[in-house]
C-alpha cells in the first residue's frame, strides 16, 4: 500500500498515528476532528479501499488516477475534488547549465479530495513529497485544528511555491543568454536552446494556467467544506499563482527578446565593419587610380619628364589619403 501517512487529528493534534484504511467506512468521526490521508502513486484496488473508506465518487477517482488533468476544483455532494499540477526542471544531457544542456520542465499531479472530517491526497509525479509540510503543519496546533480546509491551502501553498525555484532557474539561464547576445550574434545551439525554452513555457502556461482559476474559485465560490473564514488563505495562494505566471510571461518575452535584440546588434556590428571597409575602400582607391593613370602606356605625358614630378605624386597621394582619412574619423566610420 503507498500510504506516506494515514493520520486523525483531534484539537489539532494526533489522534490516531495509523489508520486501518481496509476498516467500514467512517461515518462517526467527531465533529473536532479529520483524518488527513496522504497516498504515492496508488493503484486502482488502493484508490477502491480508500473510496470505500470514504465515500469518494467514482468519478472523481477516476480522474485521480489519471495524472493528466488540468488543475480544477469539481464539488461532489458534500465534498470538493480538487487537482493541482506540480512542475520541476531538470536538465537532460551531458553539461546540465552549459550552453548545449537541455531544460525540461516535468509535471506532476496532485489530487485532493475534500471531505466532512477527512482529506485525502494523491500524488503523481512530483518528487516533493509532503511530509515536511505534514510535520510543520503538526507544529501548528491551532491552525492545524481549523480542519481539512487548512490542510487544503497548505498543501495548494506549498504546491505553488515549488514554481519559485523553476523560474528562479528560467531566469538566471534567460539573463546569461542575454549578456552574451550583447557580446556575439548567439550561436545556432544557443539559438535552438532558446526556442526550446520558448516551448517549454508555451506548455507551462497550458498546464499550469488553470491553476490561477482554480484557486479563484476557492476564494470567490460558495463551496463546501471550505469556511468562509478560510478564503483568505487561499487568496494568498491566487496571489502566489498570479506572481508565478507574471515572471513566466515576462520571462517568455524576454527569451522572444533575446534573438531579437542579438539580430539588432549584430546588424548594427556589421553596419560599422561596412562602413570601415568602405572607408579604407575610398582611401585606397586614391593612389590605386593615380598608379593606374601613371601606368599608362603613353609615349608622351605631360609629368613623365618633371624633375619633381614623383614627389608631388607622393605629396599629393598622402594629401588627399590623409584628408579622407581625417573626415572618415569624424563622422565616425574609422
Amino acid at each position: 500500500m503507498t500510504i506516506i501517512a494515514a493520520r486523525r487529528y483531534r484539537h489539532g493534534r494526533i489522534s490516531l498515528d495509523r489508520l486501518d484504511l481496509s476498516g467500514p467506512p467512517e461515518t462517526d468521526l467527531p465533529p473536532d476532528a479529520f483524518d488527513w490521508i496522504g497516498l504515492h502513486e496508488p493503484d486502482a484496488a488502493e484508490m477502491a479501499m480508500v473510496q470505500r473508506k470514504y465515500g469518494l465518487h467514482p468519478l472523481a477517482v477516476e480522474d485521480a488516477l489519471n495524472p493528466r488533468q488540468l488543475p480544477k476544483v469539481e464539488v461532489y455532494g458534500s465534498g470538493l475534488f480538487v487537482v493541482a499540477r506540480t512542475a520541476q526542471l531538470q536538465n537532460s544531457g551531458p553539461g546540465a547549465g552549459e550552453s548545449g544542456a537541455d531544460e525540461e520542465i516535468t509535471y506532476g499531479q496532485t489530487a485532493l479530495f475534500v471531505g466532512p472530517g477527512f482529506l485525502v491526497s494523491v500524488r503523481f509525479g512530483s518528487t516533493r513529497a509532503h511530509s515536511a509540510l505534514r510535520a510543520e503543519l503538526e507544529g501548528q496546533v491551532e491552525r492545524l485544528a481549523e480542519g481539512p480546509d487548512y490542510v487544503l491551502h497548505a498543501v495548494l501553498d506549498f504546491i505553488v511555491d515549488g514554481y519559485l525555484p523553476l523560474l528562479d532557474q528560467l531566469e538566471e539561464i534567460a539573463q546569461e543568454m542575454e549578456e552574451a547576445a550583447i557580446d556575439v550574434f548567439p550561436e545556432q545551439a544557443v539559438i535552438r536552446r532558446i526556442f526550446r525554452l520558448r516551448r517549454q513555457l508555451r506548455r507551462f502556461e497550458r498546464v499550469i494556467g488553470p491553476m490561477e482559476e482554480m484557486c479563484a474559485r476557492l476564494v470567490e465560490a460558495d463551496l463546501p467544506c471550505i469556511d468562509p473564514a478560510a478564503r483568505i488563505w487561499f487568496r494568498d495562494v491566487l496571489d502566489h499563482v498570479r506572481r508565478a505566471m507574471a515572471r513566466m510571461r515576462s520571462l517568455k518575452e524576454t527569451l522572444a527578446a533575446i534573438v531579437e535584440t542579438a539580430s539588432l546588434l549584430e546588424q548594427h556590428r556589421q553596419g560599422e565593419m561596412t562602413r570601415a571597409l568602405a572607408a579604407w575602400a575610398a582611401i585606397l582607391a586614391v593612389p590605386t587610380a593615380i598608379a593606374g593613370i601613371y601606368g599608362m602606356n603613353f609615349a608622351h605625358m605631360p609629368e613623365l619628364e618633371w624633375r619633381y614630378g614623383y614627389f608631388t605624386v607622393w605629396g599629393a597621394i598622402l594629401l588627399i589619403c590623409g584628408g579622407l582619412w581625417l573626415r572618415f574619423r569624424r563622422i565616425g566610420w574609422l
